[in-house]
């Protein structure tokens, strides 16, 4: 491979060429030295808290949550799938620490709020009107291919392995399962939240900004 076909599979852009612009929203340290992050194009050389406003102008009415009491590693992947289908927040309940790996940096863009338990959790959904739907393949979990998700809702996930906790269990206004053929027993919530989601997306969205 030559220097130039390595150069080409960079991520991003190098430094701004000609007269730096004056928007406010350009970082001016992206500007000087290129931008490798991964966003999309149309926030090139942006600000995070320029891209972060944006986002809020247009971010989706549900939210997702997750319960974590054993430092699950699917929340990273959790936050990182809320970030791409643009969710209003992201919901960790449980223990505060979590594993950031997975998200690959999308938290800086992504609204996070954290509960120290389901109780507090489901008071605070309430208090927003906003129904708890519960993820997991339980006796009585209705196919969510079957139905439609509501446009203001909460998509709550357990984690892997024991999924849903009772208590979260009993909270949920709806539980839906997620149809699955072979012979795994599960699918983790990674997983399970970027197929939730899009199916929100499908029944809800318009298609994204160029």
């Amino acid at each position: 491979m030559t220097a130039d076909e390595d150069q080409s599979t960079e991520v991003g852009v190098g430094p701004w060429v000609g007269e730096f612009p004056t928007d406010p929203r350009y970082d001016p340290e992206l500007l000087a030295q290129g931008d490798r992050r991964n966003v999309v194009d149309r926030y090139r050389y942006w600000r995070r808290e320029a891209v972060v406003a944006d986002l809020d102008t247009r971010r989706h009415d549900f939210h997702v949550a997750i319960e974590n009491w054993q430092h699950d590693l699917n929340i990273g992947t959790v936050v990182r799938n809320a970030n791409a289908f643009l969710a209003a927040e992201v919901h960790i309940v449980g223990l505060r620490k979590w594993n950031r790996r997975g998200a690959m940096v999308t938290d800086r863009y992504q609204h996070i709020r954290h509960h120290p338990t389901i109780g507090e959790f489901i008071a605070w959904a309430a208090e927003s009107d906003l129904p708890v739907i519960g993820i997991d393949n339980l006796p009585g979990s209705r196919p969510m291919e079957t139905v439609t998700l509501p446009r203001r809702c909460v998509l709550l996930f357990g984690q892997e392995g024991p999924g849903l906790s009772d208590s979260a269990r009993a909270a949920c206004s709806q539980l839906f399962s997620i149809a699955q053929y072979g012979s795994t027993r599960s699918i983790n919530a990674g997983v399970a939240s970027g197929i939730a989601m899009h199916a929100w997306i499908r029944a809800h969205a318009v298609p994204p900004p160029e």
